[in-house]
């Protein structure tokens, strides 16, 4: 029986113990669009297309001219085109390929307004729904191609073109791009609002990178001047800029350890002289006893020393803005424009993504030109399914902003919303509330008859 007792005791024991938690579950580790950790410190860029991927290049390796980080290909990856025979070709090719790139850029779309041949008898017509599903296959075929490489993809979008019979073919591309780079996880880099007037239309007139007025299109009403490729290239350069400082926090902060992990670094951390003086401060007493020890008393203890290369200081503004009174005179108001400091903490902590066994889906953004100049930029996301357990991120293709917008299906409307058209309508329920109670009345006060 004591035995027995024993034994419930050791069971009851294990059972009231919390569970044990991995350690991949106690912290997440965020995920970064481009590796954080490129061979030799380096990353190495390569541009993939036809001549809109050539002067793209060219402006590419002037924007990232003076960044040690970056090594930017001389020469693009020339490609023919995705409707073009040549086509299997060239990514039999890209598969035996075996240098290392980090990043690559791809811009085509100059030679592909041709009907295409998918069999020796068998061609499809440009821009048919034959075309659209076979040219979206080839777009599927080079990114994953690409990807197998470990390669962080852009895609930069087709610009608006000077004659209809090219414009329209082309943004037949972008769309199909567009939606096979929201389901391959790459990023999609639209142009069209940057190289068009107000209205939406074609110029080939603009700002520069500068804002002056210059010729940024060619004669040909596609291609780019150097002005508009530097121009094109500035696009492209904010977004892996914005990816490669994301690289750089997901190297610093994960390997540092959770915040209890740190602690414990600090604080066997060595101490460090900034300011040529004594790395220990404190009081010393000494006292001879004959033998020539001495014996030493600190009454300070140095703080340890936190990395704050990467806070960003305060900045403060203030402008001036100068009008003209009722009475002619000029009026100037002064407005401050604070900034304040934020830590490096801070910083990573909101650039940091989010992190699951696979990388997060990559979200779309929808630009629509309301007029007057105006682009609205609607950013879309796929929706995060609900349950137990971590986060699941819905298929690209179940995705309602996918069903309602790529395919043009409606969804099912919710019982009573504005949106259901069902007959008989459903009736409300009839909700009875319990009477009030009666309130009472005050009694009135008793008249007495006069005496006689």
């Amino acid at each position: 029986m004591r035995a027995f007792g024993a034994a419930l005791t050791v069971i009851w024991l294990l059972l009231a113990l919390p569970p044990a938690t991995p350690a991949a579950a106690q912290e997440p580790t965020g995920t970064s669009y481009i590796t954080p950790f490129p061979e030799g410190d380096v990353y190495k860029l390569q541009a993939y297309g036809d001549p809109f991927a050539e002067g793209l290049l060219s402006g590419l390796a002037e924007s990232f001219a003076g960044d040690s980080r970056l090594q930017v290909s001389t020469k693009h990856r020339a490609l023919a085109g995705l409707a073009r025979p040549e086509f299997d070709d060239e990514m039999k090719a890209e598969e035996a390929s075996r240098d290392t790139l980090h990043i690559g850029v791809v811009m085509i779309g100059f030679w592909d307004r041709i009907h295409m041949r998918i069999s020796a008898r068998d061609r499809v017509v440009l821009g048919s729904s034959e075309w659209r599903e076979e040219y979206g296959k080839r777009v599927d075929r080079l990114i994953k191609t690409l990807k197998r490489r470990g390669i962080a993809l852009y895609w930069v979008g087709l610009p608006i073109m000077r004659r209809t019979e090219v414009n329209e073919p082309a943004q037949v591309m972008n769309d199909i791009a567009r939606e096979r780079a929201y389901l391959n996880g790459i990023k999609f880099i639209d142009i069209q609002a940057h190289f068009a007037d107000e209205g939406g239309n074609y110029t080939p007139y603009g700002p520069d990178i500068t804002g002056k007025q210059r010729l940024l299109r060619e004669a040909d009403g596609a291609l780019f001047t150097p002005a508009g490729n530097r121009k094109l290239a500035l696009f492209v350069e904010q977004e892996i800029k914005r990816d490669l400082n994301q690289a750089k926090n997901e190297r610093a902060i994960p390997l540092a350890g959770n915040e209890a992990e740190q602690k414990r670094v600090n604080a066997l951390r060595p101490r460090t002289q900034t300011d040529g003086s004594a790395a220990w401060k404190g009081t010393v007493s000494a006292s001879n006893d004959g033998k020539g020890a001495q014996s030493k008393a600190a009454t300070a203890r140095e703080a340890p020393v936190t990395d704050t290369s990467n806070d960003q200081k305060a900045d403060n503004g203030r402008i001036t803005l100068k009008s003209i009174g009722a009475g002619g005179r000029e009026e100037s108001v002064t407005v401050d424009i604070p900034r304040p400091a934020i830590p490096s903490a801070v910083i990573a902590l909101m650039t940091r993504k989010e992190s699951s066994d696979r990388p997060s889906q990559m979200g779309d953004v929808v630009a629509d030109d309301v007029g007057d100049g105006l682009v609205v930029l609607s950013s879309i996301t796929p929706a995060a399914t609900t349950g137990s357990g971590p986060a699941r991120r819905l298929a690209p293709s179940l995705s309602p902003y996918y069903q309602v917008l790529i395919k043009g299906e409606r969804l099912s409307p919710k019982p009573g919303r504005a949106d259901d058209f069902s007959w008989p309508k459903a009736e409300p329920e009839m909700v009875v509330e319990p009477p009030a109670p009666a309130k009472r009345l005050p009694r009135p006060p008793r008249v007495g008859s006069p005496r006689s």
